[in-house]
């Protein structure tokens, strides 16, 4: 069995980790209703987790009607059938993003699986988000914004969902890693309870 660090530098086995981050995917399949865990330290992850799937790198393709006024056909091109490609820079801005949610905290969902993966602004103002997502051309996410329960980054820096879903990628900067992500994979939407689902 082995160990990681938590932010608090404290060590857990490498099981418990699992069991907390499929609790956290249960819990937001189920309607999200349980706390979304931000922040911390990076969390890598194995190649395997982009290994060909009944949908590219997925088990289902993207959500018919994403946030945002964010295409479909982007985003299945983007997210499920590619691993080095990235929406067009400032493609988020062409969207209703800033329209619908300046000035306010946002919790980003999977395109596919509608799993919360980045929760920002956090630790800084809407206004600093927008402005280093403008200057870098894609949302910009950091360390205490990304609920890594559901994200990966890979050893050549590809940051990808739990379920297969390419995001984007690590650039990391002088200030810690920068998460530079396409808007198309993580506009989806909270997924309901499954019909005749007893769970609240």
């Amino acid at each position: 069995m082995s160990l990681r660090t938590t932010a608090a530098g404290r060590l857990l086995p490498s099981i418990l980790l699992v069991a907390v981050a499929a609790a956290c995917a249960q819990s937001q399949q189920q309607g999200g209703a349980a706390e979304v865990i931000v922040g911390g330290a990076l969390v890598a992850g194995d190649g395997s987790l982009m290994s060909k799937k009944s949908h590219g790198s997925t088990e289902q393709a993207p959500q018919s009607h994403l946030r945002w006024g964010a295409k479909w056909r982007t985003a299945d091109t983007i997210c499920t059938h590619n691993r080095h490609y990235a929406e067009s820079s400032g493609y988020w801005l062409s969207t209703n993003f800033l329209q619908e949610q300046s000035g306010r905290e946002t919790v980003f969902h999977d395109a596919v699986t509608g799993l919360a993966l980045f929760v920002a602004p956090k630790g800084r103002t809407f206004e600093e988000f927008e402005k280093e997502s403008r200057r870098h051309g894609w949302p910009s996410f950091r360390d205490e914004e990304v609920v890594w329960g559901n994200v990966r980054v890979l050893r050549d820096g590809e940051v990808v969902s739990t379920a297969g879903t390419h995001l984007g990628h690590n650039l990391a900067d002088g200030r810690g890693n920068r998460y530079c992500i396409n808007l198309v994979c993580v506009a989806g939407n909270t997924l309901p309870l499954p019909a005749g689902s007893d769970q609240a």
